[in-house]
Parts: structure tokens; sequence; C-alpha cells
């Protein structure tokens, strides 16, 4: 991936036909993890040179490594002239040399990515010429003028014809443009390998991983994918999702990689703070819901996509809400989702082709007024909105079948609140309409119809029915059920204010413990600080000990240091100050070596830090107006360990949940534990 570069020399001559420039080109190479730690680098240097002879209409391309020159030597040159007979022609020459005379004992593993990435980025050469040649007519150029020296004039109109037949040839030079983009000549030949990031096969920018797991991409969605996933490798090391899921939330936002950060993030910290990516293991469905909940999954789609099945309108919305409570319905739905999400990736598997959405199929006979119960449909629209927000465009096609005269009613409360993309993929049919053309038959092979929609196939999915008086509870009771639900996680939120920030208090007896955390950054940027005092602070009004205890979703805000304390008299700094950013997700530990008390403080950072990655951001420069309130809010969890138990900051915060079972494989940790302490991301 191209990062930067700087322009080493400059020559242009005085008629401006001939323009040599040279750049000294940085470049972040997806060589494996290892490779570069061995290596001890993280960018690798070329440099090159621009030869473009606008009166001999060639462009000459030559580059070669700087970085370990001594141990690797890479030439490389490319060549575009105009055709000797043909002048609407292009011609284009690349050849390029390796030569390895030692590296590090890896000398064949070098040499065989260098050939494989090669040959993989030569073939996309003509997708990214051909993408800046839509975006050069897109702007209205369709020829370039052939250049004329100074004194003479241009084209005439008798020569304009032939100036024209210079068009595609000319409008193919466009190095500068491509460097700008991040895709120069040394980003398309340079050898690379991608990093094996947990959870995905090994070579990710190949070009047959691409089509068997993420389907077609453009150059420059790939793009967007890399530079992602960077950021997030950046900032939430050890828990990056998979390319596929990541994948989903830049679709969700046509690829505008700030907004699809933004939403992405919001998510990751959602799915951690209530454990979603364990519902499926640690959570069991109340009976009710297996009994009266009337869907469930039953086989794939004509196009391989897991199929869900909903009979909604045999289902008794008003006794499952009645029963169960809101967070309890909304729970199993999630359920649902991350089942789904299993179910894409084993499709995806058995089809040889990338599944990442699936199929639902919803019944409406049976749909009635009684299904508009206002605190039905409050529970439907809080539904959707969660869903909405997490599992964007996991939702391949949604087909309603038998949608009676009351549907219209029901559609127009919920449908503003699905996005539009979204509404698009819904297919709605009256009566019988679905067995005409263009009904079920084009979606879904006659085999696995579901019986009771005049198919042949034994659908196992329940039929829903009254859900028994006796089974209601009170709203006391409800509440009760609905908070336990959704305060059932280790970790705790917290509001951190300008000139107020929160603290929390860790009581060592055992010098030589270890203290992990395990915290992410919602809404502003802060900075953590670790203290440690002999004596105690005094007690705060709210229980700042807590690490474990249950808190409200609200957060809380605690202060332990007293304003008369002074550093370096009652209490002393052991770790240097971490400046962490919006979005970020930290993790870390601290040896300690005194017994006492020890403070995490979470502070406001009041001034705008530069961006901690290659990623651009837009509210680095609007952070003082994205925190107008001075608020920041944190979520996090700590945990101290003996010093006997402790196998490294990540592995330590196992029992945390920190990593995503769903979306990406067991994390692991790249950090190392010291004797005195370790501050990691």
């Amino acid at each position: 991936m191209f990062v930067g570069s700087d322009t080493v020399n400059e020559f242009k001559s005085e008629d401006g036909a001939i323009h040599v420039i040279e750049r000294r080109c940085k470049l972040d190479v997806d060589a494996p993890r290892l490779l570069k730690k061995i290596a001890g680098v993280d960018y690798v240097y070329f440099v090159q040179k621009n030869s473009l002879n606008s009166r001999e209409r060639t462009l000459h391309i030559e580059a070669h490594n700087e970085t370990f020159s001594n141990r690797v030597i890479i030439n490389e040159h490319c060549c575009y002239t105009v055709h000797p007979e043909n002048e609407d022609w292009t011609c284009f020459e690349q050849s390029a040399s390796l030569d390895i005379k030692s590296f590090f004992g890896f000398e064949s593993t070098v040499e065989k990515i260098a050939m494989k990435q090669y040959t993989s980025n030569i073939k996309k050469g003509k997708e990214i010429i051909e993408y800046y040649l839509r975006q050069l007519e897109e702007e209205g150029i369709t020829f370039v003028p052939r250049w004329t020296p100074p004194s003479i004039t241009p084209c005439s109109e008798t020569s304009l014809s032939s100036c024209k037949k210079q068009a595609a040839s000319m409008a193919v030079v466009i190095p500068d443009a491509a460097l700008k983009e991040g895709l120069s000549g040394d980003a398309l030949s340079s050898p690379s390998a991608p990093e094996p990031v947990v959870g995905t096969p090994d070579d990710k920018l190949d070009a047959d991983y691409i089509k068997r797991y993420l389907g077609d991409l453009t150059p420059l969605q790939e793009s967007c994918l890399i530079r992602l996933r960077q950021w997030l490798q950046e900032t939430h090391k050890g828990k990056i999702p998979k390319d596929e899921h990541i994948l989903r939330f830049l679709r969700a936002r046509d690829f505008n990689i700030d907004k699809a950060r933004e939403i992405m993030c919001q998510s990751l910290t959602w799915r951690k703070q209530h454990q979603v990516d364990y519902i499926l293991e640690t959570w069991t469905p109340p009976q009710v819901l297996q009994d009266y909940y009337a869907g469930g999954w039953h086989h794939h789609d004509k196009d391989g996509r897991p199929l869900y099945v909903l009979r909604l309108g045999q289902m008794d919305t008003k006794g499952l809400v009645r029963a169960l409570g809101e967070e309890a319905l909304l729970r199993y739905v999630l359920s649902i989702n991350e089942e789904g999400l299993r179910r894409c990736e084993e499709n995806t598997k058995v089809f040889g082709r990338p599944i990442s959405s699936w199929t639902c199929l919803v019944d409406l006979e049976g749909l009635n007024m009684r299904h508009l119960w206002r605190p039905g449909v409050k529970a439907l629209l809080r539904i959707i909105e969660v869903v909405e927000a997490n599992y964007p465009e996991t939702l391949g096609r949604l087909l309603i079948l038998r949608a009676p005269r009351v549907f219209p009613v029901l559609w127009t409360l919920v449908s503003p609140f699905i996005d539009d993309n979204t509404r698009r993929k819904f297919l709605i049919y009256a009566g019988n309409d679905y067995q005409g053309p263009g009904g079920l038959l084009d979606y879904i092979d006659k085999e696995i119809i579901p019986d009771f929609l005049s198919g042949e196939c034994m659908c196992e999915v329940p039929e829903g029915g009254l859900v028994p008086k006796s089974l209601y509870r009170t709203a006391e009771e409800l509440e009760n059920e609905d908070l336990k639900l959704w305060t059932e996680t280790i970790y705790q939120s917290a509001s951190v204010f300008k000139g107020a920030p929160h603290e929390i208090l860790i009581q060592i007896v055992d010098a030589s413990s270890v203290i992990t955390w395990d915290f992410d950054v919602c809404k502003g940027d802060i900075v953590f600080n670790i203290y440690h005092s002999k004596r105690s602070p005094q007690p705060a009004k709210k229980d700042s000990l807590g690490a474990h205890s249950i808190t409200s979703p609200g957060g809380n805000n605690v202060q332990l240091i007293d304003k008369v304390w002074q550093l370096g008299r009652d209490y002393s700094m052991v770790e240097s100050p971490l400046i962490c950013k919006e979005g970020e997700s930290v993790q870390g530990s601290h040896v300690t070596r005194w017994p006492g008390f020890y403070i995490l403080q979470w502070k406001f950072h009041s001034m705008p830090a530069c961006a901690a990655s290659s990623l651009p951001r837009v509210d680095d420069v609007l952070a003082s107006l994205q925190v107008s309130s001075h608020k920041c809010k944190v979520m996090y969890y700590t945990e101290v360990i003996g010093s006997e138990d402790f196998r490294g900051s990540m592995t330590s915060l196992e029992s945390s949940h920190s990593g995503f079972s769903q979306l990406s494989a067991a994390t692991t940790s790249s950090s190392q534990s010291h004797s005195s302490s370790v501050l990691s991301r």
C-alpha cells in the first residue's frame, strides 16, 4: 500500500516537452508479521523516476528499492509508447528483476512472496488504468491534444482529426494522478505479501481470495477495505473482525471510510458491552420462545443464501411481549442474526463463492389488528433499530408473502426506521401472487418450498399460536428481568468531563501483582493515567472498587484524588500518560512494584491530537465541536491477577471476553510482558 512520497529531483525542459520527476516512495508491505519483525522494518522505500517526453510521446517509469538494497536488489522498468503503425494504440512494456543476495535465511520465502504478488498485481494494472480513464471521461476529458512547441500554434482544424486519434494513448499517461490516490507503479509491482490476519486466509490481496470470500471489488473498494482494516489493526489490536464484516459496514456507507469507521466502532463497542459474541454459547432462549416464536432456519435460496422463515401472521406478538418482555425478544433476534453470520460462513465454504447475507421469508397470513398492539410495535421498532445499526448488509432479500389489507398500516409505521438500501431488497406479494411468475420459484427451489405455502417440503418452524395468559408476567417483573438481561456485563460505563476525570481504586496487597485493563473510548479523546499512593483516598460517594459490579448503561463519574493532594508527595505516576482517541480499544497491564493503592484515571483530553494512523479523520479537525459539551465516555473492565498466573496482557484478559468469537478467531497477543509494566493498544 502506498503511504506517501517526497520529490527528490525534478526537471522540466524550457519548451515543456520533457518532464522528469524522481520520488522517494514510502510503502506499507503486507508481509508476514514474523518476516517484518526479523527485518526490523514497518515500511519500505522505493525510488521511482518518471520521464515523460511529450515530443516523442513516451513515458518511462523506473523504480528500484532503497530499503535492504545491500541484501535485495529490485529493478523495474515500465514504458508507454505510441504504436508505430497505429497511433490510436498505446504500447505498454514492463520488465522487472529480483536478485536476493541474503535475507536473514528467508531467501526462498521472500522470492516466492515477491513472484506471487508481482504476478497478482500485474493483473490489477489494467483495472486501475481503466478506472482512471473513466474518471477522466466523467470530468469531460475525452482527448488530449498532441503537444506542440510554444512557438507553433495548436492543432488547426485540418489536423484536428489527427489530434483526436491520440486521445486514447495520451489519456493513459496518469502516473501523477494514480500516485495521489495511492496507486503508483511501485504499489502495483513491488514485492509484497499480505499479513496473516486472524480468521482470514493468508493471502489477503490475492485475486483468488477476493473472488472466493469477498466478491467483486473495484480497486478503489479494495483500497478502502485495506485502509479501514489497517486503522483497526492500529487501534483494536487483537480484536480485528474479518474482512467480510468490515465490508458490510463499508457497503452500508457506500465505501465512505469515515462514516463506516464511526458506525463500526460503535457496533464493536456495543458487541463487547453486551457480550453479543458469546450469545449463542451462553444464552438459552426461554421455553416460551422455543414453543411460540414462529420462526426458524430452512435450507437456502437459489443464490446459496441461508433462508430464514418467519410466520409473523401466526405469532402472538402481544403474548410474547407480555410473557417475556422487550429485551428478551431483542436478545433472541440477536441470536438469530449471530446464527445467520455463522451460516453465511458455512455456505461460503460449501458453494465456493462469497455468501455474506441471508434471505428472509415472512408469511403474513393471519396478520390482524392484534399485531398492531402499541407495545408490540414499539418492541418491533426497537429490534429494527438495533439490527440496522449492528448487522448492516446482512439481509440479501426479504420476501413478504400473503400480505393482508392491514399490512399497509404496519408498513407505514415501520418503513421510516428501515434503511433505504434495505427497503430496496423487499419483495411484497398479496394473496397467492407469490405462486405466479416472478414469485417464490424465482428465488427458492421448488423442492424446499414449505408445506404451508403449498410446497412439498416439511418445515420444522413452530406454528406459533396464542401464548397462555398464565405465562404473562407483571410489568414490575418484566422490568426487573429486562434490567438483568442488559446489565449482565463485566464492563462498566463512565462519563469523563472536562475538569472531572473518572477514577477507580485498586488495592494491592502482594507486590508483583498484575493489574490488567480493557477499555474502549466511546466518545471524545481521553488521557489514561495510573497512579500509586501509600494511603487510601477518601471513600467516594459511588462504589469505585466495583470492577465486577453491575452499572447502568448511562455511565457514572467518580473522582478519588483529593484536590489538596500533590503529585510527587501524596501520590506518584507509575506509567507515562497514554492519549487515546475516540473509537480506540485499549488493552494493557501493569506489574505492580509496591503494595498499596493504585488509581486508574481516565481524563478529558482537551487538545486535538494528531492522527494516530494513516487513515484521515475529519473529526480530528472538528474535535472541539464534537465534544462541545466537554464530555467523553469510556467503557472499561479491570482485573487483578497474581504474577504466577499472568501470561501476557491480552491472554490474561481472555476471561473478560475481549475477542470476537463470531467475527474473528481467538485473539492473540502481540504485546510482551515486562518485569515493570506494559501499556499496549
